[in-house]
């Protein structure tokens, strides 16, 4: 019998992973692939410093170049000691070209300055941080955003110059740079280094006026309102409307000198002059230094006033007094020294001299035949003194030649001081005659006139009771009658009498007089110029030292 043969089972493989996963698997990949393009995408973050996080907001304060949006700020903090801000800024990938050493960041919000009203667009959509790009260096991650916006515009064509002075706080960043009263550029940057103890500041002279530095070019502070009053008189120069409210820096090549190369080099120096004045006198570095010695008061001579001759200005007056003797030495001549420079510079402008030299020798000639030097007011108002040279030929040169290795220039006491000794001289004569003296005898005068008075007053009666008698009156009326005429004439010198009363009057008078003229007489005696000066003055400087 044949078996039956049983079916066999066929076997299929089961699948173990189901299609449904490839949906993950896919969005892992498109994660991953925006996550990288997303770092692919973004540029270098960056940290800015502030002073203040005021209109910055995390996410929405963007970075802008010439109004594009290159980043965004992506979180503030303050940074370790809490003295600034520190803002994290994200950069778009084609913004990281622009991050150089040079490059530049402010915020942009509305502002008031030198330069005008700015950034009122940013009322409606709130603060930015603008960014100039940077042209030259290396790379930069941390940069300082500056207080306010740069001077000149980043294609701005032009020069950029730093001027040197003693003092800081001259000028400030936006100050305008003049030319003859012309703006013509700005003040950049302001700095002071403390190893050479000088301010710096950085100036940009826009173009085409960059053409206008030259290497003689001399700068000075401009203020709004110039008033100088000294010995030459007044002196107003009004700015410009700007200057007038910040101030400023002017410039120019001095008149009738050489301008010299033009210059073309950045960041070239220069020397920064407190004001025109200062300019001038910087030409004038030729002269020759002399001591003058003045007997009289040097009150209201100060330094930097002019030396003339016969109105021509020749030299300036450097120190006063030069120096004072010790008290212990005691006081030499009473003069008081005063240091002087005549000028090549001003000598030339009218008399041909080619060298310090010959100028000199020229004024060794001058004090034999009688060149002098005195004082003179120079302001009625002010005060101020000058010194003045003229020829006075009857005057010897004094032997001594040299005060504290300074040669010495021969003076003259001035006219006013010889007025003042001439009235010295007078007051002295009148102080000098017997006023007291006079006195008394007026007083022994006026006593026996009184004496007589008093007789002629009682001859006057007797002679009335003579006329009154019987006998009298049989006297022949001629004889009466002239005696009537001599009584007539007595009692006009009786105490009633028009004469009598007038010689009392002025008796009177003239003691008085006398009286009010002692205390004169006394205060002459004891101060003989108070005349002339108060007599509550501040006493002028007295030299402990004269003329060697």
């Amino acid at each position: 019998m044949n078996e039956q043969q049983s079916p066999k089972a066929s076997k299929e493989a089961v699948k173990q992973v189901s299609s449904i996963w490839l949906v993950p698997l896919v969005a892992i990949g498109i994660g991953i692939w925006m996550f990288y393009q997303f770092i692919t995408s973004q540029g270098p973050e960056i940290t800015l410093t502030m002073d203040t996080a005021e209109g910055i907001e995390v996410g929405k304060t963007e970075i802008r170049a010439l109004n594009v949006k290159v980043g965004v700020v992506k979180n503030v903090t303050l940074n370790d000691d809490y003295s600034a801000i520190q803002v994290v800024v994200q950069m778009d990938k084609n913004a990281a070209r622009m991050l150089k050493d040079d490059t530049l960041f402010w915020v942009v919000k509305p502002r008031i300055g030198k330069e005008g009203v700015s950034g009122l667009e940013t009322l409606l959509s709130g603060a930015y941080i603008q960014l100039r790009p940077g042209r030259n260096g290396k790379e930069q991650r941390d940069f300082t955003v500056l207080e306010i916006p740069p001077v000149a515009p980043p294609d701005a064509k032009g020069i950029r110059i730093i001027l040197t002075h003693n003092e800081a706080g001259k000028l400030g960043v936006g100050d305008p740079v003049l030319y003859e009263g012309f703006t013509v550029g700005r003040v950049e940057k302001a700095t002071f280094d403390p190893d050479t103890k000088k301010a710096h500041y950085q100036l940009f002279i826009f173009e085409p006026y960059n053409g206008l530095i030259r290497k003689r070019s001399r700068f000075w502070l401009t203020s709004g309102i110039d008033l100088n009053m000294s010995a030459e008189g007044f002196n107003l120069k009004i700015g410009s409307i700007e200057s007038l409210i910040t101030g400023g820096v002017s410039f120019r090549v001095p008149k009738e000198r050489d301008p010299g190369a033009l210059i073309t080099a950045e960041l070239s120096k220069f020397r920064l002059y407190n004001n025109l004045k200062q300019v001038k006198e910087r030409f004038f570095d030729e002269y020759l230094e002399y001591v003058m010695f003045f007997d009289e008061s040097v009150r209201g001579l100060n330094e930097g006033a002019p030396i003339e001759y016969r109105g021509i200005r020749v030299g300036t007056v450097q120190k006063v007094p030069l120096s004072l003797s010790t008290m212990d030495k005691g006081f030499t001549n009473k003069q008081i020294p005063v240091l002087v420079r005549i000028e090549l510079g001003r000598v030339l402008q009218h008399i041909n001299y080619g060298s310090l030299d010959e100028l000199k020798l020229n004024l060794e000639k001058e004090f034999h035949s009688g060149l002098r030097a005195s004082l003179k007011t120079g302001n009625i108002l002010t005060g101020a003194l000058l010194i003045d040279l003229e020829q006075y030929p009857d005057e010897k040169r004094p032997d001594t030649r040299q005060y504290s290795g300074y040669d010495l220039f021969p003076t003259k006491a001035g006219g006013f001081a010889q007025i003042q000794k001439q009235i010295m001289a007078i007051l002295n004569k009148v102080n000098e005659l017997p006023v007291e003296d006079t006195l008394k005898s007026l007083n022994a005068t006026l006593s026996t006139s009184q004496k007589s008075l008093a007789a002629a007053e009682g001859v006057a009666k007797e002679l009335t009771g003579l006329l009154a008698q019987k006998d009298t009156q049989a006297i022949p009326g001629e004889i009466r009658l002239s005696l009537e005429q001599i009584q007539q004439t007595l009692n006009g010198f009786g105490p009633d009498a028009q004469p009598y009363q007038n010689l009392e009057q002025a008796l009177a008078q003239f003691e008085h007089v006398m009286a009010e003229l002692q205390p004169v007489l006394r205060q002459l005696n004891e101060k003989p110029n108070s005349l002339i000066f108060s007599s509550e003055k501040t006493p002028d400087p007295i030299p402990a030292g004269g003329v060697q």
